[in-house]
């Protein structure tokens, strides 16, 4: 009777599931009809005001498919992911388009793995300077802003604070958390064998504290990005950056009045009150009417891609040879070896995409967005192999992100030229090897091991024992010399005597201003001057057209990638304290994931940079 009840409670719990599971399917299905078939059509009327909520994640890549925009072509609502061109090129569009009278910048944005990017942002704040330029009005409104809020409205000729809200700017900081201790307390063992004074990524593991040499870069670094931020902000509000330093580091939390007080905004007023103000501005009246505006996300939907070849009816445009392109590939993430996940750059997948755009006689040049950390020393070979075979027929331009260090630059560095933005943190040439053992903590639960082998180094690779003198001297022999294959790439490619790089090397991080100073970069730019630059190079003009890689997925792809596993459909992070330290736990968690490297070999920047 017992494995009777057994057999039919399992038997009528996967029932359950298995019609739970359908009928979410089938949910899925309909609602993904319902927005096929729904096909919104956006109407800007003249006069409107360009509604761009920062309550975002913007994304150099096009954003993954995912359920917040799936349900928003359903139910209207703001979209929580946007790509960079999505953004800048609205902006940009609306400096020109008569039927935009202005722009209304609102929200808080809301960071998520390689997202709103400091680069990122540089590049939307010049396109809403062009806005200004052009003579129309840049309307921001805020309440509780961040550092990046600020950065962005500071660039509006109007800017409104809540009278009951603040300024939270305190200054940028980093806070790498260290696990040495806690792997002391439970018997994990760790060994690590490095290149570089500087290459402080296994620091965490190994220590309980910063090392000076990994203080001294990071305060070099902090202090670089601190202040290409405080120089465009103080510019802009008409002060100088001592005036916003004390402001600073006398208020912390900067009140309303204060913020006022400062001209780090124009007026203190309600929201109600800026809604009025619009209203009046585009001829609208009644409590129940909304100013005349259109959402920054519809508003790019009505655009015609950028240099099409085609024309709005769809035919080829006199002199433009059809298709032809310039292929923008986005390597975003950590570097891994094989596929890897959805947010990784997968060694096998971008070099098929580079391979398929390099024998693609309709591009004509390619366009690498870097915004990574770097990882697998491997992968990122794999990828830089085929953009050296692609410069044999086309240009090949690199466009620095947030990110673009360790591995992130190593695929960087033979390219024909290469941008960045005051922000990027590059750099970090140097590689390193780590390997843990279980051995004591094993040795805990009375478990033990015995091995019978065939060669000296057959059971190198286990994590039962630590690693005997000969084979850490193996190791560091590979990270010896994939540290001087990392050296001659740089001098190879950046045309930049050995020594020199010697020097500027030993896997020390910089930000895009040094690395320029320093030659590893050759141009401050943003994404748009990498792919103008392209098409020079490329004597194209004006007329040609973009293929992006990875592109974004169709409700029919997300739901096959869902139904394999793959989880496409994701939501909004908690704010939460606890879902902060969880989320930091298991994003440390990830990145030992990403760990995947067969030699054990990786090319990879500190901690990131976190602003508080």
């Amino acid at each position: 009777m017992k494995n009777f009840l057994t057999s039919f409670l399992g038997a009528l719990a996967a029932l359950v599931l298995f019609v739970m599971g359908g009928t979410f399917l089938l949910f899925l299905i309909a609602v993904g009809i319902a927005a096929a078939s729904k096909q919104k059509q956006v109407v800007v009327e003249p006069g409107s005001y360009l509604v761009f909520n920062t309550s975002t994640n913007i994304t150099d890549a096009p954003p993954p498919f995912n359920a917040a925009q799936f349900f928003h072509l359903v139910n209207e609502q703001d979209q929580q992911n946007l790509q960079l061109r999505q953004v800048t090129r609205a902006l940009q569009s609306a400096a020109t388009d008569s039927r935009i009278a202005g722009v209304y910048i609102t929200g808080r944005f809301e960071p998520s793995g390689y997202g709103d990017g400091l680069a990122a942002l540089k590049e939307v704040r010049e396109a809403v300077e062009k806005v200004r330029a052009a003579g129309k009005p840049v309307v921001a409104y805020l309440d509780f802003a961040m550092t990046r809020d600020l950065y962005i409205a500071s660039a509006a000729s109007e800017i409104y604070l809540d009278p009951f809200g603040e300024i939270f700017m305190p200054g940028m900081a980093t806070e790498p958390m260290f696990y040495a201790g806690a792997f002391e307390k439970y018997g994990i063992g760790v060994q690590v064998t490095r290149v570089g004074k500087y290459k402080s990524y296994v620091e965490p593991f190994i220590r309980q504290d910063m090392s000076p040499e990994n203080r001294e870069q990071t305060q070099k670094l902090l202090d670089d990005l601190w202040g290409s931020l405080t120089a465009d902000i103080a510019q802009a509000r008409g002060i100088s950056v001592p005036q916003l330093q004390t402001v600073v580091d006398t208020e912390g939390m900067i009140r309303a009045d204060q913020a006022l007080k400062a001209k780090l905004v124009t007026k203190l007023g309600y929201r109600d009150e800026v809604y009025s103000e619009l209203k009046s501005r585009t001829g609208r009246t009644g409590p129940h009417t909304p100013f005349k505006q259109v959402s920054l996300a519809d508003y790019s939907s009505t655009l015609q891609e950028d240099h099409p070849s085609n024309d709005a009816n769809g035919a080829p445009i006199p002199g433009v040879a059809h298709g032809d392109a310039i292929g923008v590939v986005y390597a975003e993430g950590a570097i891994v070896d094989g596929k890897g996940e959805q947010d990784d750059i997968g060694a096998e997948r971008f070099s098929r995409e580079l391979r398929r755009m390099r024998e693609d006689p309709e591009i004509k040049a390619i366009v690498l967005r870097v915004n990574s950390p770097g990882g697998s020393a491997t992968a990122a070979e794999d990828i830089q192999r085929e953009i050296r075979l692609a410069r044999k027929t086309k240009p090949v331009i690199v466009s620095m992100g947030a990110y673009a260090a360790s591995g992130g630059y190593w695929i960087s560095a033979e390219s024909d030229r290469i941008f960045a933005e005051p922000t990027t943190i590059t750099g970090s040439i140097g590689v390193f090897g780590i390997f843990m053992d279980a051995q004591k903590l094993l040795n805990n639960f009375g478990l033990t091991f015995d091995r019978v082998k065939t060669g000296k180094y057959a059971d190198v690779m286990t994590i039962s024992r630590p690693k005997t003198p000969d084979e850490l001297a193996i190791f560091q022999h590979s990270v010896d010399w994939i540290y001087d294959q990392f050296i001659r790439k740089v001098a190879n490619g950046r045309k930049l005597d050995r020594a020199k790089v010697e020097e500027i090397a030993q896997g020390r991080v910089w930000s895009g201003t040094e690395a320029k100073n320093l030659g590893l970069v050759d141009e401050m730019g943003g994404l748009a001057d990498a792919i103008r630059y392209a098409a020079k190079k490329a004597n194209l003009g004006e007329k040609y057209r973009l293929s992006e890689y990875p592109k974004r997925m169709e409700f029919a792809e997300a739901l096959a990638e869902a139904m394999q596993g793959n989880h496409p459909f994701t939501s909004k992070a908690s704010s939460g304290l606890v879902s902060k330290l969880t989320n930091q736990l298991s994003e440390e968690a990830r990145t030992l994931e990403q760990f995947n490297a067969p030699t054990g070999v990786y090319a990879r920047m500190p901690s990131q940079l976190v602003i508080k």
